[in-house]
């Protein structure tokens, strides 16, 4: 019975409707190729010997598309088995200048807020977390937003990120769009310092195939719904555009609709039901034009 399942989904097929809506809702890792490729590359940078000139990392791909959970997964495994916190997730603020950078590293340490305004005691109390933590390692998730402001505002962050290699011997690394690619490309000696990852869209083959599997045995429906076929797995992959994070979203869509219908299996039929509508026709869906 549910042989299609891995062990611990089987499990919830027992369990009340809520439950197992609850359960197919939760995030959760899959560890694909690239996603552990990535961790190599983290792994490899936080094992490093100490240097005054530290080498970073970019990873670097489109929305949606699962680099956010690759870094974090990696920062809580090492949690898990080290006796001292060596990396620290910065989720970048929204905004430009020095003022916002410091701001979003301080709410990533922990630290009490500062005067927003006094640049320089923000620099100090962050110098001074800095020496005291002594971490290996700062992600900075978004970092795309750092680089909206004024040429000598994106200079000033790079400059800080040289200088903590060189002062307090910690690797940064960058998340986000392509935009992060294009600026640290724009100089050699911003470029000289980071090394590129990419986490590119998906391409419709075995591996995505493989993921479509993956994603069946861990969501506990009562019947088999092969979403590897090729009917269902063109359809799912059309309406993602190849992107990791939407063909979760769509795959939990649909696997929610068919336990609350208790038709306990995906169908192309379920799928179109859905509605869904790819990131690249949003704004031009029916439902805006009937806003305006």
């Amino acid at each position: 019975m549910a042989n299609h399942l891995f062990e611990h989904a089987r499990s919830y097929l027992d369990r009340d409707l809520e439950e197992r809506v609850a359960y197919v809702r939760a995030s959760r890792w899959i560890g694909h190729q690239v996603a552990q490729h990535a961790h190599r590359r983290l792994e490899d940078l936080l094992s490093r010997p100490p240097s005054l000139r530290t080498q970073g990392l970019m990873l670097v791909g489109p929305y949606a598309n699962g680099k956010t959970m690759i870094a974090e997964r990696f920062a809580v495994e090492h949690l898990r088995r080290s006796p001292e916190q060596r990396i620290w997730m910065i989720q970048t603020r929204e905004g430009a200048g020095l003022g916002h950078f410091y701001g979003s590293i301080l709410q990533g340490l922990r630290a009490p807020g500062s005067d927003f305004h006094n640049v320089g005691r923000r620099a100090e109390q962050l110098d001074h977390l800095l020496a005291t933590l002594k971490p290996g390692m700062l992600i900075f998730d978004e970092f795309h937003n750092a680089l909206r402001g004024r040429t000598r505002d994106v200079e000033a962050i790079f400059a800080f990120l040289r200088r903590i290699g060189r002062q307090y011997d910690i690797s940064p690394v960058l998340i986000g769009e392509v935009a992060v690619y294009d600026f640290i490309n724009a100089t050699s000696e911003m470029a000289s310092r980071f090394d590129f990852f990419a986490v590119p869209r998906w391409q419709y083959g075995e591996e995505y195939l493989m993921l479509l599997d993956s994603l069946e045995a861990a969501l506990p429906l009562r019947k088999a719904s092969d979403l590897s076929d090729e009917r269902l797995a063109r359809r799912i992959f059309d309406l993602s555009e190849g992107l990791i994070g939407e063909t979760v979203a769509i795959v939990t869509k649909a696997v929610i609709a068919a336990i609350s219908s208790g038709a306990e299996r995906v169908t192309k039929a379920g799928l179109d039901e859905l509605r869904y509508v790819p990131i690249s026709q949003r704004r031009n869906a029916a439902l805006r034009e009937s806003l305006l």
